[in-house]
């Protein structure tokens, strides 16, 4: 059975290192490519897009993928609508991965929001002070209007094109621990947190902070999945998936 998953998270490595050398499947990787030095899965790893929807169609028939797993970041839409019409088009089968999203605690302070546009309006609202923003390099032109705000901004890799100023960049990559979040927080005055619904424990840390330090904290929404396509919420889950198609 040749299986393809596309990668990227955790949970995607974890998925593959589970299934590395497992009889009786031959397994590939495949990462976007847009961080420039990316945490690489065990195993055979593709790199780069497909061409879209069309694209990612031919790759399965070409490569004669039996099912495809889509293991993405749950803000990755596009990769995931391509991903359902492709499986769609070659009726190969697709499960989609995705680690539960984050659930507000007693004692958060959270404004949920569906997408950056309004994050940066609700944001743009709060008292003048420093914004702390997790939102990815290539949100940030949505807050280059603010004149209100300081803003520290953290990232993977540097950002190019409109971003808010003045801005402090950290260039860091989880996970992260409370102590050092509460304490990057204090350094810089954190007035309010803006991220996003990624869920899982690698950068949860950050809320843990806010909420310790009564810190507001503006959640983006995760983007819908598309209709009818197969969710799990674990790696077990999708080795489970594998094992009935197996069997």
């Amino acid at each position: 059975m040749r299986v393809l998953i596309l990668g990227g998270t955790g949970e995607a490595r974890a998925l593959a290192a589970a299934l590395h050398d497992r009889p009786g499947l031959e397994l590939t990787s495949s990462l976007a490519g847009r961080v420039r030095d990316p945490a690489l899965p065990v195993g055979q790893v593709r790199m780069g897009g497909f061409g879209g929807a069309a694209g990612l169609a031919g790759h399965l028939r070409a490569h004669g993928i039996d099912r495809l797993i889509d293991a993405t970041h749950p803000f990755a839409a596009t990769i995931s609508a391509h991903a359902a019409a492709a499986a769609d088009d070659t009726g190969c089968p697709l499960l989609v991965l995705r680690r539960p999203g984050w659930n507000a605690q007693p004692g958060d302070r959270w404004t949920r929001v569906p997408d950056i546009a309004a994050a940066a309006a609700a944001a743009a609202a709060t008292p003048p002070g420093c914004i702390f923003l997790t939102t990815g390099r290539r949100d940030l032109a949505a807050f280059a209007g603010d004149r209100r705000h300081r803003f520290l901004v953290r990232t993977v890799d540097p950002p190019s094109g409109p971003h808010p100023e003045p801005m402090t960049l950290l260039l860091a990559r989880g996970p992260y621990t409370v102590d050092g979040e509460t304490a990057l927080m204090r350094e810089h005055a954190v007035t309010a947190l803006v991220t996003k619904d990624s869920g899982g424990q690698m950068t949860n840390a950050k809320l843990v902070a806010a909420r310790t330090g009564a810190i507001p904290v503006v959640m983006v929404d995760r983007p819908p999945l598309p209709a009818g396509v197969h969710t799990v919420a674990s790696v077990e889950e999708a080795t489970a998936w594998l094992d009935i198609a197996v069997g």
